[in-house]
């Protein structure tokens, strides 16, 4: 995390020796040359075509060079004069560490080399002055409360809910099925709707008054399915964004950041990075992003947006294919043919290609000639990227020798990191048209954005992160008027979002109530959550005073979640609580080196393994979301095939160069989690609670099915023990199940009328299914990333739900799990006001911030 330090005049020289533009305005790119011959200082800078205009001074670059080199400083340029034959003159912007500790070592060091700390300075002045005003306030404050009796005036959480006690009256035993109708146990949960925030409207998109009033296309006529009036404004949109034109000669528009000069037809502006072009016109990409919500119909979307492409009869392009190439996770492959199936009428139907896994038939721009469509998976793209080392295109065979004529990602967040190597094969790929379908655009921050907008070749320097970063990421977050406004208008250019609450969407769901039911401890339970809370205080504070200093602090970072996962558990039931085996396991490797492959050892790393899969880690060889997890013996954790490689080639971890001698001392995870020593007889409040409900909602809305989810089997166990002995008819879906059986239990869910609960894994059933035979969904656990939650309810409340809906959020008063409520309220908000959620590199620091509310 970078803050201003200070502002340097400069300037770039030997400029007659290199061809790059340079107009004043124009943000450059500074890059450090340390092979260079005559000056292994050399900082060359470019503009944001990446042609060279010159270097920075030498003396200079002799002062800057160590800062970039150990990147404790970041330094952005941008040019302040026009060029001259000679020289450029430029305003440095020099950007360092927020750390307290980094900062005054880097301060000091800056100091000793004569370098602008002016930025800092005036900071530093203005949180004095408001700490000052901020104490005066306070004391002001204190003197009404006084006045009033002792009473403060004003203040408040803000909650978005009104408070209800949802307690209920224990049996003879301290447990029991409470005495509670169900308009009861409504009126005593809190009335909860987590998306209430998003009614602010995402202020850098279209707003929603524009959205309704978008132009329809015609329906094409090779659709057997009627598209929705919101879907005919999409295909039009998505129409124009594959042919886009450049603003008219005095016009004031934007086009993909572009602007026509008002004095000179000739010239163009990107208006993000300033760069400008003269007697030749800008490129612009063909496609966008549809971020429409989930169930909103991407899919048939870009179904309506081939069939009306094939109706224009357009002439045909030399060397591009006539095919689409549609990118998706695994588990959504077969939908697609299945849509295109159901969606195009019989005698307009269109040839599907599935290219996946290893029996397929390799492709050239010859044979999918007789295609129209072929869907494939980001790790076939990634594994054909790189089979070869020579980036040289195309090649003579497969997804890389052809030029499609559209390139489609669905869930396109999955290239969110653009060093993973997923993102980094995929915008390889050569096409006409380019395509991203997600309703989750950002996910961490505004980085996620970027790698999209790199994906669909932007041109002005929008590719280049150093121009994305310094023109949008780091105004948005700093709450900088200006980075908002352009943010703004790429947005506004390049990304269609509608949402399912909008009027004139009119998806005419059912209402959607949500609920928190809050719970009491028993004694004996709240003794052993205090006990529980504490050690994970004590922890915390050790990982704070020792962050940094340790050799792994990676691992010290897991042990605190352990602690944390323990407690959370013990909000569902007390039993479920394990040993402290990650603790056990860093101990051993306090001296660092491997562990013996014991059997007490296998289950520590595989109970650390999963604490890394649960809180979505990744690999540190791909960059990438964690594929096939496995961890050392040394508890280093990697996808299979990355260390495979690894350990193919050097026999060392990458992460402690300790020896690995082949993969069959990888531990991969428990094929179950591991089953503690638990008494399924044995109820909790919770339990209780959830029994509760169910009877109430039987009494009061017979034949009505509920899905149950959990992020623990082994709770879903005891769970289901009750349910036997209450006599109620089950299913159940979680990761341990093959995909057999799990389209089996949810044939049975939705046809057997008996059937009315479904356990479901909220890992696995959070994506890609259809619930809507339940219309009450039971929150037994929650976690501080709301997207997950939200995208298990809409498995519910979706496109063909008849009834109204209930969400139940179950939360144990008092304990950490009403402060996750809190986390996600935030993360919803930032999500829905800025796409301006935290830096990836700020992850840990900002999961321990979450750490240190919880507790």
């Amino acid at each position: 995390s970078y803050q201003l330090y200070g502002t340097l005049p400069a300037k770039i020289v030997g400029c007659r020796y290199y061809n790059g533009v340079a107009t004043r305005g124009e943000m450059i790119v500074l890059r450090r040359q340390p092979d260079n011959p005559y000056d292994r200082n050399a900082i060359q800078v470019q503009n944001v075509q990446r042609a060279q205009i010159g270097h920075i001074p030498r003396n200079l670059a002799a002062k800057l060079a160590k800062y970039m080199d150990d990147h404790s400083l970041h330094i952005e340029g941008t040019i302040t004069a026009p060029k001259d034959v000679y020289e450029c003159p430029i305003e440095l912007k020099l950007f360092g560490p927020t750390d307290p500790v980094e900062h005054i070592a880097v301060s000091e060091e800056m100091k000793a080399d004569k370098l602008p700390l002016n930025e800092w300075k005036r900071w530093e002045k203005t949180q004095r002055d408001r700490a000052k005003a901020a104490q005066q306030a306070a004391k002001q404050a204190a003197k009404q409360a006084t006045k009033n009796g002792g009473v403060a005036v004003g203040g408040g959480t803000g909650q978005q809910w009104e408070h209800g006690g949802g307690e209920y009256a224990a049996g003879s035993s301290g447990l029991g099925i409470p005495s509670q109708s169900f308009d009861e146990l409504v009126t005593g949960s809190d009335k909860f709707n987590p998306r209430n925030v998003e009614q602010v409207v995402e202020q850098f998109g279209i707003t929603e008054d524009d959205l309704a009033a978008m132009p329809m296309a015609e329906q094409p006529a090779a659709l057997s399915a009627q598209l929705l009036p919101f879907q005919l404004q999409g295909l039009r949109w998505m129409l124009e964004k594959e042919s886009p034109t450049l603003p008219a000669p005095g016009s004031k528009d934007c086009t993909q950041c572009w602007k026509r000069s008002t004095t000179d037809a000739n010239m163009f502006t990107n208006v993000v990075s300033n760069y400008s072009l003269k007697g030749k016109l800008p490129e612009l990409a063909s496609g966008a992003l549809l971020c429409d919500d989930m169930g909103l119909g991407k899919t048939v979307q870009v179904i309506s947006l081939i069939m009306a492409g094939r109706a224009l009869n357009k002439p045909h392009t030399s060397g591009v294919s006539n095919a689409t190439l549609i990118l998706a996770p695994l588990s959504v492959m077969s939908n697609w043919s299945s849509q295109i199936k159901r969606h195009v009428k019989e005698e307009h139907a269109l040839n599907v290609l599935t290219y996946h896994g290893a029996r397929k038939q390799p492709i050239n721009p010859g044979t999918i000639a007789n295609y129209d469509v072929v869907v494939t998976t980001y790790e076939t793209v990634m594994s054909e990227w790189f089979s070869q080392k020579s980036p040289n295109l195309p090649r003579k065979d497969g997804l890389f020798s052809v030029t499609w004529r559209r390139l489609v990602l669905d869930e396109g967040h999955n290239i969110r990191n653009p060093n993973a190597k997923r993102a980094v094969a995929a915008c390889q790929l050569m096409s006409q048209s380019r395509w991203v379908l997600t309703g989750t655009p950002i996910v961490n921050s505004l980085k996620d954005l970027y790698s999209l907008v790199k994906f669909l070749r932007l041109s002005g320097g929008l590719d280049r992160f150093e121009i994305f970063n310094g023109a949008l990421i780091r105004p948005v977050n700093q709450a900088n008027e200006h980075g908002s406004f352009l943010l703004q208008i790429l947005m506004r250019g390049i990304c269609l979002r509608r949402k399912k609450e909008m009027k004139f969407v009119d998806l005419k769901l059912p209402e959607l109530s949500e609920y928190v039911h809050k719970i009491d401890f028993l004694p004996h339970e709240k003794n052993k959550y205090e006990a529980l809370e504490a050690e994970a205080k004590g922890t915390l504070e050790l990982y704070r005073t020792r962050h940094g200093k340790s050799k792994d602090s990676a691992q010290e970072y897991r042990h605190l979640l352990e602690v944390l996962l323990r407690i959370r558990q013990c909000c569902n039931h007390w039993r479920l609580v394990g040993e402290k085996r990650v603790q056990q396991l860093m101990d051993l490797l306090e001296n660092g080196g491997t562990i013996d492959l014991t059997p007490e050892n296998k289950a520590a790393l595989q109970e650390m393994l999963q604490l890394s899969i649960d809180t979505q880690e990744d690999c540190p060889v791909c960059l990438d979301a964690l594929k096939d997890p496995v961890i050392t013996t040394c508890a280093h954790i990697f996808c299979f095939g990355c260390i495979e490689r690894v350990i193919d080639t050097q026999h060392k971890c990458p992460m402690c160069r300790s020896e690995l001698r082949d993969v069959n001392n990888l531990v991969k995870p428990a094929k179950e989690a591991p089953k503690p020593d638990i008494d399924v007889d044995a109820s909790s409040s919770k339990i209780e609670a959830l029994l509760s409900i169910l009877k109430a909602s039987e009494k009061k809305h017979p034949g009505e099915k509920t899905v149950i989810f959990s992020q623990w089997t082994s709770f879903l166990d005891i769970v289901q023990a009750q349910l036997v002995a209450k006599a109620y008819q089950f299913t159940r879906i979680d990761g341990s199940m093959p995909a057999l059986a799990r389209d089996a239990a949810l044939e049975r869910f939705e046809n057997d009328s008996s059937c009315t609960i479904l356990f479901a894994s909220l890992g696995v059933c959070s994506v890609g299914l259809n619930l809507t035979a339940a219309n009450q969904v039971i929150m037994m656990d929650t976690w501080w990333a709301p997207a997950i939650e939200d995208q298990a309810v809409d498995r519910v409340h979706r496109l063909g739900q008849k009834r109204e809906c209930r969400v139940w959020r179950l939360v144990m008063e008092g304990s950490i799990e009403e402060r996750v409520l809190s986390i996600q309220e935030d993360k919803r908000k930032l999500m829905a006001l800025a796409f301006a959620e935290r830096m990836e590199k700020e992850k840990r620091r900002k999961g321990l911030a979450d750490i240190e509310r919880l507790l």
